[in-house]
């Protein structure tokens, strides 16, 4: 079951939902009360629901705005659950901006804010909270495994596991309750704890299991962080340069020229990564250049993936401070250096580009290990992670404490159930809302 905050409106919003102008097509998007109303004035008789008409778009006065496509979707039938009318008409400014200026000139009509026909969606039981965030990195995806998790959090499948767990929750509070409140009536067991607790310690192996996989969703949405880390003149600006395809880094034979963080966003096999190249990494009594590795050595720390580059024939570095993740030990400039292999993970040449393909085939295979999964059902922000990590907390103090009375048992399971609500949106979400719809655009 949807939460529903049938919040009331007065007004009808209006927006342009399709991209920038000038363009092929524009669609206007309408939704509230009068949205029907100022279509039959704009466009005459209306078509039959989900059907497209072409038809003459007027102001008031008569003047013809364009030839466009009229289409309506009847509340609560449509996207938002309220009356809804698009119009397609040509992309020009001048065409879209006079049509918006019509639609201005009704009564309790204004142009919509931020995300506010998603939001009043969300108000009328059609999307969760889950969803709408879904379809937010739906529109921003720029990878194919984006797109994928997008999609899965847009048409539910996440609300649906969420809620799942969260009837589970409530089921077993129902009997504990039956226990608690009918233990001697013939019609009700002598005990229920063996089916009750028998299913939460189930319930806590799917949350930790889910859990799991809360780094990998979001590598996906967020991307994978590789660094590039070594001495100076190891090859990292090089290296940078040649995964990308273009000069991001300035490269020269002078030590320290990299001074600050640089990044490039990569797509590799449908994965977007995150690339950052960084400050040589030495003893340096140059005020500058320490700072440039005070932040390689931050950026180090919060990477996923190391790519510790050495010239060959030089010692990589394994570890660095605060990094407990994989490194990679690269060994840089092979086209001087043939024949040395040991102690390397890759030997690479950024000039002739000996390398790169197996450096390639190493990240690739880096992101299908951290995959390890088909089902795309995964947490994607620190909001999710943060409400179930809650969850499974209270389902395990609710497990471990036999000795403190079925009452107190049943307290941390309601306190389980509100987290995984809170995901959703079935509780308590209100403050939550201007920051998540002020990610999208004005016609969403």
């Amino acid at each position: 079951m949807r939460f529903n905050l049938m919040l009331a409106t007065s007004k009808t919003i209006y927006a342009l939902s399709s991209g920038g102008l000038p363009s092929g097509v524009a669609v206007v998007r309408v939704s509230g009360n009068g949205a029907f109303r100022a279509a039959k004035s704009l466009a005459g008789a209306l078509p039959m629901p989900r059907q497209a008409a072409l038809k003459t778009i007027r102001t008031r006065n008569g003047l013809i705005i364009d030839r466009a496509l009229v289409l309506t979707f009847p509340g609560p039938a449509s996207f938002t659950g309220e009356d809804c009318v698009e119009i397609h008409v040509h992309g020009g400014k001048a065409v879209v901006n006079t049509l918006l200026d019509e639609l201005s000139s009704f009564e309790n009509f204004r142009l919509a804010e931020h995300g506010e026909f998603s939001r009043r969606a969300l108000e009328n039981g059609k999307m969760d909270l889950v969803e709408v965030e879904g379809l937010a990195d739906l529109i921003s995806a720029e990878t194919e495994m984006q797109r994928r998790l997008a999609m899965e959090h847009a048409a539910g499948g996440l609300s649906d596991l969420y809620n799942s767990w969260a009837d589970r929750l409530t089921r077993a509070r129902a009997l504990i309750e039956a226990e608690l409140d009918f233990a001697d009536e013939d019609d009700v067991p002598g005990s229920v704890s063996d089916m009750v607790w028998a299913d939460m310690k189930q319930l806590h192996r799917e949350l930790s299991d889910h859990l799991a996989g809360a780094d990998l969703g979001e590598i996906i949405r967020d991307g994978l962080k590789v660094v590039i880390a070594g001495p100076p003149n190891a090859g990292k600006s090089s290296l940078m340069n040649a995964l990308a395809k273009r000069e991001v880094a300035i490269v020269t034979d002078i030590a320290g020229t990299t001074r600050d963080v640089l990044h490039v966003d990569l797509n590799i096999e449908g994965y977007a990564v995150k690339l950052y190249d960084t400050a040589g990494l030495r003893e340096t009594n140059e005020i500058v250049e320490r700072e440039g590795i005070r932040r390689a050595l931050r950026t180090v720390a919060d990477a996923d993936l190391v790519l510790s580059l050495a010239e060959i024939g030089e010692e990589p570095q394994r570890t660095f401070p605060g990094f407990a993740g994989r490194v990679l030990a690269v060994g840089t400039k092979s086209d001087i250096h043939p024949g040395i292999r040991n102690g390397y993970d890759v030997l690479i040449s950024a000039v002739d580009v000996a390398g790169l393909n197996e450096l390639h085939e190493l990240l690739r295979r880096d992101l299908q290990a951290r995959s390890g999964m088909l089902s795309l059902a995964l947490p994607s922000r620190l909001r999710h992670r943060t409400l179930l990590t809650d969850s499974l907390g209270a389902v395990a103090a609710a497990l471990a404490s036999e000795d403190r009375g079925l009452d107190i048992r049943a307290e941390y399971l309601r306190q389980a159930a509100t987290s995984l609500g809170r995901i959703t949106g079935r509780v308590d979400v209100e403050d939550l809302l201007d920051v998540i719809f002020s990610e999208f655009c004005i016609g969403k």
